[in-house]
């Protein structure tokens, strides 16, 4: 399953020695704004950007989102980082600033889709950052086996003037889970309405 994929392709999840993935990261990694002092100096602007996922049934009903006030599913299958409320101040150091995890085998069997979704909480626009990327990997917070999937926000063509975008989507097929990896800005401004662009859209 080595594949880097580009938005609005699909795989599905066996590996290549045929075991299904079960462990599965979005890394959000993102740096603060640099703007010029009045003396020439530079001074930084925190920037909040917050990653999310929403779960849902056969039937596009939602059953739970998990982000920054939520950071647990109630079955525990997937778990939220915490709340990143600046992106790196010093320049890039690597490391992701968000992490959502999601374990397969602990998932409610009622979810048939996991949506990802990216929002700039106050409104920054996703062009003025000056870096930002998500990587969707097979894995854990300390250990990347397989990047699957990765978009570069702060530099792709379509993300500028926008504040909002869906990652991707896992989802169930014939009792299979697949991913779509969509890398879609949308028009949104808040959570809420992402969702419910997903909702919508992209299931």
């Amino acid at each position: 399953m080595a594949i880097n994929l580009q938005k609005g392709q699909r795989i599905n999840l066996e590996k290549s020695n045929g075991s299904k993935l079960q462990n599965v990261c979005v890394g959000i990694n993102w740096g603060a704004i640099e703007k010029k002092g009045w003396l020439g100096g530079i001074t930084k602007e925190a920037v909040d950007l917050d990653a999310s996922c929403a779960l849902y049934d056969d039937n596009k009903n939602l059953l739970e989102i998990i982000y920054f006030g939520n950071l647990r599913s109630k079955d525990g299958s997937i778990v939220h980082s915490g709340d990143d409320l600046t992106g790196d101040m010093g320049g890039d150091d690597g490391l992701d600033n968000e992490i959502i995890t999601l374990d397969f085998s602990k998932l409610n069997p009622a979810a048939s889709s996991v949506a990802f979704v990216l929002n700039s909480f106050q409104g920054h626009d996703f062009g003025t950052i000056p870096f930002a990327s998500i990587r969707i990997y097979e894995g854990t917070p300390k250990r990347v086996n397989e990047v699957f999937a990765k978009f570069d926000i702060a530099n792709g063509s379509g993300f500028a003037g926008h504040v909002s975008m869906v990652m991707g989507v896992f989802y169930k097929k014939n009792g299979e889970w697949k991913f779509n990896a969509i890398g879609e800005p949308t028009k949104d401004k808040k959570l809420e309405q992402t969702v419910s662009t997903v909702t919508n859209q992209y299931l």
